[in-house]
Order: structure tokens, then C-alpha cells, then sequence
């Protein structure tokens, strides 16, 4: 293990951290879904079964339940108490305001708790000028349909908002989908009597036959409607005076001061449908800028592997490739405890049409039985380097001193390569500007659901990306698991680098910056083993996302550089920041909003929009399969992925991200082997003649 990656684990404490986030911001959408989307069957009111008692159908719209029973209360001939349910909203309430102003008129609002909370500027100006505020529920909801739990709800927590937004509490209750006494027939009836103990008096409206003359209550709305008719009121000479509720009745001021700790909490409620309301608008923001970001990706991986295809085809000809490379060639396999995979490896190699080789096998200090594995080999191609354990990039440089060629192979321990893969490789050698040829890595191990799911992360995520950063002159990484290298040029950036945990990345882009080419060899197939559970696989996501970033930060100085290394600064960083960071993280956007839109706005809508971007991708994977030569109904795994797969990618780039701004050096996160790499496990071998078959040396493991 290299002491550079060994210094001590990541924190836990930004878990704790993410965790509490994620509960906040959940409680906050849960709750702003409800107060804006509302689910509950109290939407609207149901028809009445059953009336009001008698005593309590009087005609007067004020009622107070007491224990010898109902008594209610009328406004005196001549006085008017104009009440508006619902808002405050931003247009009509400032001019309903400003009417009753110009008039010498208060009245009564009754207002919503979360429209309180939304405009408390407003409700203050209420309270400032004199009129009389009630509560309409916090929703309002019907509190007959609503279920008791949800009742008490509506009416605490408006309470509530009036303490944080006026230091006070209400006494007035007018029941939403009501209008005169008698509408508080059926269910609304209990569910008034249970507010009625709670310290409401319930207002209720007169009936529009009755005359202002007579003294009346009436019932306006925050609408354009609800205004003309309260001017209308306004004008009429038969009434003295327009007052409140409780001053009609010649009783003192409903509201009363909210104890500290009400106050308090008012405050915490309003901040936290603040956050509410801005969430479902940054996620709507992030929706647009992850759907752009991503549709984008996908039609330059599309169109790029198009030019990169009509490219390959101009060469076969004719061209530098053309030529052939068939000088000596030296394959570098670092080892550390692969006995389970290396022999099927060095079958492989031994294999290869490209007779010419020198392997050399780093044994980068195996507790297992890999060094006697290689041992057993008596083909005098192969050759044994054994060393203490310095991790990948030293048993690299080892090899890279013993190796007599001019080219040279690197191909990981459970790697296994199709015979001509070498040949392939080292053709585009053949152009003096190439450093470094990328192979095409595909998953050996894609069994079982999760070997799917890679399969077509490889396929879509990777190769496809190949083909583009080829056209762009901008490949970042040449893989781990089958890359060719000329010996020159490793050896002008001082080998392979033990900065960042992703050496092979680090190197590429050191290649870059030194002035050589990078491209990519698609017939050039390796299969590699995959993790096989869910946390090996976030180990080794882990560790390649880490040391990503870091090689991000230490060739951050390419995008000012000039030539070559400046177009891969420009191109391969921009890209890796903005597609591989920054789209991970707001991907998981869609997600949620789309689970947000199911529960609380249109579930249509809501599945049409996730279902378009999972065609998009289908479509987009279905191409990479066909350019791969891969069979397609693999893609029956891919809708699965979005639910499991892509979550655990997405907390893979925020840990990472997290764990590199905390500048924690991480641990090296190694892969239990279990030798599955071979491609004759396969379930399902490549689909036709226009892609590779795999082989089967003399050797391999069955």
C-alpha cells in the first residue's frame, strides 16, 4: 500500500452532516407539498346528510358553543362587518386595503396560514390599520372531511404563523366551503364544536336577502369579484358604520398576545416555509439545468461517435495504421493477490497474435499464492519481478525499468485479453505524435444484475465517451485494464505518478501536457472482472471519483497552457467538471422531483417527463450496445439501474466532492478478485460478426 493514499480514513461526520440535510429537506418538501398540493380528502366539501340543530338555525351568523348549548350573535341595524376569507394575496389585498381606507372602513380578514406565511408583510399592514384578522384554516381544507389529527393541524399552525408574523393569536374561526349558519350542517357541525372548545367563536355570514340596513355579516373573497362587491357595500347609505366582527358585537379585540416560546416557533415555521417555497424552485431550476446538461452529453457522445466511426472507416485503406506496427512489444502486469485472475491474464497474453512480447509480472508483495501461480509458467516470455508492497504505480515503474522495448502493454491482473487485442493496440503507434492508446474495456463478469448494469455504464458511459475525447484530442484517461504506451514518452514524465489514487488517469493527462497525442483503439478488447456487490463497487467508484479530482486539481493548470495540452485543458477538464461532477450532482434532481410530482402535483406529468429521459437514454445506450457489437436486450436492465445503481454513483461524486474539499487523503480501497473476467462466463457472448468474440487460449480457466 503506497503511504501517500494511507494517512488516515475519510471523515465520518459529513454523513451526519448529508443525513441531516436530507431529512430537513425531505420534512420540507413533505410539508410544503401538503400546504401547497393538497392530498388530503378535504379538498372540497362534501354534500350534507344531515342539518344544523335547531337552536343554532337562528339566521344569526355568529355562533358560541357553551355547555348549557348554542347561542348566536347578529351585527346591530345599520352596521356592516365586512369579512374576506382566504390571502392575504398580493394584488387584491393591498387594494382591498387601500378601499377601506379611502372609506374609513375596518374589517375582518380571515386569513390562510400558509398564505400568511408567504406575504406576513401584509398581514402586518392588517393589523397596523386597525382591522381584525381571523383564521380560515391553514389550508383550507374542509375540517368536516378532514380527519382530526389534520383538523388540529389547520388550526395550530396558522396559529402559529400569527404568532411568528404578529406576536398574536386569533379567537376567530370561519370554516372553509361555508357561508351562512347553516352550511355547518353535516360533518362541519362536530368539527365546529371541537374548534369551539378549543376558544374559537365560529363566523359564519348573513344571507344575502337579509338587508346592510338590518346589520349584516358579509362574506367577500381576495378575488377581483370579492372587491367590487365590498365597493359596492361601501356605497350603500343605509349603513352608519363598517366595522369588525367583535367590535359589531361590542366585545374586545379577538387577537391576544402569543407567549414567547409561540413566537418563536411562529419564526422557525415561516423560515421553514421559506426554505419550502424555494425549494420546489431550485429543483425546478436544477431539473432544467440537469435535462439540458444531460441531453447535451448524450448528443455530443452520439454525433462525436459518428465523426469518430466515419473516421475509422477513412483509414482502413490507407493511412498511418495501415503501415503496421509489429515491433517487439513489452505488457506490464502489476499484481497484488491475484491468484484467483492472473493465470487466465498471462493465457491471454501467451495467446496473442502479436508473438513478440516480453510480460513482465510485478508481484507487488502478494500475501496469496499469485507469485507461485506465475512461477509455474515455463514459457520464457514471461517474466517474474517480485517487490515489497508500494502500491499499483511503484510495481509500474518497476516494470517499467526491466522492459526492453520500445512499447509498452499495462493490462491489469484480471484482465483477459481477445488474441488480436495487442495487435490492435499498438497499430495507431504508427503515427510518431501518439503516446498512449486507450483500449476497449468490457465487463467479463455481467452475470447477474449488477454485472448488467456496468456492462452498460462501460459500454454507454465509457467507451462512447472514448470515441469523443478521440475527435476532441482530449482523452483523459487511458484504463488500468489494457493501455499502450510508448516507453519514451513514459519515461520523459518520470513514470507512473503515486500523487492521486487514479494513476492512470494522472498519467494521461501528464501525457497530454507534455505535447503527445492520446487516442483510442476500439478493436482492441479486454475483458475485466467487476465488482459484484454493492460495496465493493462503491470502494472502487470511490477511489476512481477521489483521484479523479485530484488529477483534476493538479493538471488544473493545463486550461492556460498553450498547443496540445492547452485544447486537452480546455476540452477533457471543462468536460470532467461539468458532465462527471457537476451533472451528478444535480441529476438526482430529477428523482426527487419527479417522487415530489407524483405525491403532490401531477403524477402524469410527473411520469411523462421521467419516462421521456429514460427513452432519451435508452436510445442513447441502444446505440453504444449496436456501435460495440453488443447484444441489446441487455437493455431491459437499464430502467432498473435508475433506481438503485444511479443513486449509489450519485452519493459516489458527493462523498468524493465532500471528501476533497475537507482535504482528506484517502485510503486505498483494493477489489476482491474471483477470476470472472474470462469472457467464456458470459451468459451472453457478443451479438455478431461486427464485434469481437472472445477467445478461449490454451490455458483459461474454466
Amino acid at each position: 500500500m503506497s503511504p501517500r493514499h494511507a494517512l488516515r480514513r475519510p471523515p465520518r461526520g459529513h454523513w451526519v452532516l448529508l443525513s441531516l440535510i436530507l431529512t430537513v429537506v425531505a420534512v420540507t418538501l413533505l410539508f410544503e407539498g401538503w400546504t401547497t398540493h393538497e392530498v388530503d380528502p378535504a379538498r372540497t366539501k362534501r354534500p350534507c346528510a344531515e342539518s344544523i340543530p335547531r337552536g343554532a338555525d337562528t339566521g344569526r351568523p355568529v355562533l358560541r358553543f357553551t355547555g348549557a348549548g348554542t347561542e348566536t350573535a347578529a351585527m346591530p341595524p345599520r352596521t356592516v362587518a365586512l369579512t374576506f376569507d382566504g390571502g392575504p394575496d398580493p394584488v387584491w389585498t393591498p387594494r382591498l386595503l387601500d378601499l377601506l381606507a379611502v372609506h374609513g372602513a375596518k374589517a375582518t380578514f380571515f386569513v390562510h396560514g400558509k398564505q400568511a406565511a408567504r406575504h406576513p408583510g401584509l398581514v402586518r399592514r392588517i393589523r397596523d390599520e386597525g382591522h381584525e384578522i381571523g383564521s380560515y384554516t391553514y389550508t383550507g381544507g374542509d375540517l368536516g372531511a378532514a380527519s382530526r389529527p389534520r383538523a388540529r393541524m389547520e388550526l395550530g399552525l396558522t396559529q402559529t404563523v400569527l404568532a411568528g408574523v404578529i406576536g398574536a393569536h386569533t379567537r376567530l374561526l370561519r370554516l372553509p366551503h361555508t357561508t351562512t349558519a347553516d352550511t355547518l350542517c353535516g360533518a362541519e357541525w362536530p368539527a365546529a364544536r371541537r374548534a369551539a372548545g378549543q376558544g374559537y367563536l365560529i363566523v359564519a355570514s348573513d344571507r344575502q336577502d337579509r338587508k346592510p340596513a338590518d346589520g349584516v355579516v358579509r362574506q367577500y373573497s381576495h378575488t377581483g369579484l370579492g372587491f367590487r362587491e365590498a365597493r359596492s357595500v361601501l356605497r350603500d347609505p343605509g349603513v352608519e358604520r363598517f366595522t369588525t366582527v367583535s367590535a359589531g358585537l361590542g366585545q374586545p379585540g379577538a387577537t391576544g398576545r402569543a407567549p414567547l416560546a409561540e413566537r418563536l416557533k411562529g419564526m422557525g415555521l415561516l423560515h421553514a416555509q421559506e426554505l419550502g417555497r424555494a425549494l420546489p424552485r431550485a429543483m425546478a431550476w436544477a431539473l432544467v439545468v440537469a435535462g439540458v446538461l444531460g441531453l447535451l452529453r448524450l448528443a455530443m457522445l452520439v454525433r462525436f461517435a459518428r465523426i469518430h466511426a466515419r473516421r475509422r472507416g477513412a483509414r482502413r485503406p490507407g493511412g498511418p495504421r495501415a503501415s503496421g506496427v509489429t515491433g517487439p512489444v513489452t505488457v506490464l502486469v502489476p499484481a497484488h493477490n491475484e491468484e484467483a485472475g492472473i493465470v487466465a491474464t498471462l493465457h491471454s497474453l501467451l495467446g496473442s497474435t502479436h508473438r513478440d512480447l516480453q510480460i513482465i509480472v510485478i508481484d507487488d508483495g502478494s500475501t496469496d499464492g499469485t507469485a507461485a501461480a506465475v512461477a509455474r509458467l515455463t514459457d520464457p516470455r514471461v517474466t517474474l519481478v517480485r517487490q515489497p508492497n508500494t502500491g499499483k504505480p511503484g510495481a509500474l515503474n518497476a516494470g517499467l525499468v526491466a522492459a526492453r522495448h520500445a512499447l509498452v502493454v499495462m493490462v491489469d491482473a484480471d484482465t483477459v485479453l481477445e488474441p488480436d487485442a495487442i495487435h490492435h493496440l499498438v497499430q495507431p503507434m504508427a503515427d510518431p505524435s501518439v503516446g498512449a492508446v486507450s483500449g476497449n474495456t468490457k465487463v467479463g463478469n455481467r452475470r447477474h444484475l449488477l454485472g448488467k448494469w456496468q456492462h452498460v455504464e462501460y459500454v454507454l458511459g465509457f467507451n462512447l465517451d472514448r470515441r469523443m475525447f478521440e475527435v476532441l484530442e482530449c482523452m483523459p484517461t487511458v484504463p488500468g485494464a489494457i493501455g499502450a504506451f510508448r516507453r519514451e514518452a513514459l519515461l520523459g514524465v518520470g513514470g507512473v505518478s503515486d500523487d492521486t489514487l487514479a494513476e492512470d488517469t494522472d498519467l494521461t493527462m501528464a501525457l497530454w501536457r507534455a505535447g503527445w497525442r492520446v487516442v483510442y483503439e476500439e478493436s482492441a478488447v479486454a475483458w475485466t472482472e467487476v465488482p459484484d456487490t454493492l460495496g465493493q463497487l462503491w470502494r472502487q467508484r470511490y477511489r476512481w471519483c477521489y483521484g479523479t479530482l485530484q488529477s483534476m486539481w493538479k493538471h488544473r493548470h493545463a486550461v492556460r497552457e498553450t498547443g496540445r495540452a492547452g485544447r486537452f485543458g480546455r476540452r477533457g477538464l471543462g468536460y470532467l467538471a461539468l458532465f462527471q461532477v457537476a451533472l451528478p450532482l444535480f441529476a438526482p434532481v430529477v428523482d426527487v422531483f419527479a417522487l415530489y410530482a407524483v405525491c403532490f402535483r401531477d403524477p402524469v406529468e410527473a411520469v411523462a417527463v421521467w419516462l421521456g429521459f429514460l427513452g432519451v437514454q435508452l436510445a442513447t445506450a441502444g446505440y453504444a450496445l449496436w456501435l460495440d457489437g453488443e447484444r441489446l436486450r441487455v437493455l431491459w436492465s437499464l430502467p432498473l439501474q435508475l433506481f438503485v445503481y444511479r443513486q449509489l454513483l450519485y452519493l459516489v461524486v458527493l462523498h468524493s466532492v465532500m471528501t476533497a474539499l475537507l482535504g482528506t487523503r484517502l485510503t486505498w480501497h483494493r477489489m476482491h478478485r474471483t477470476g470472472t473476467a474470462d469472457p467464456y462466463q458470459l451468459v451472453e457472448p457478443p451479438a455478431d460478426d461486427r464485434g469481437p468474440r472472445p477467445h478461449r487460449s490454451k490455458g483459461a480457466l474454466r
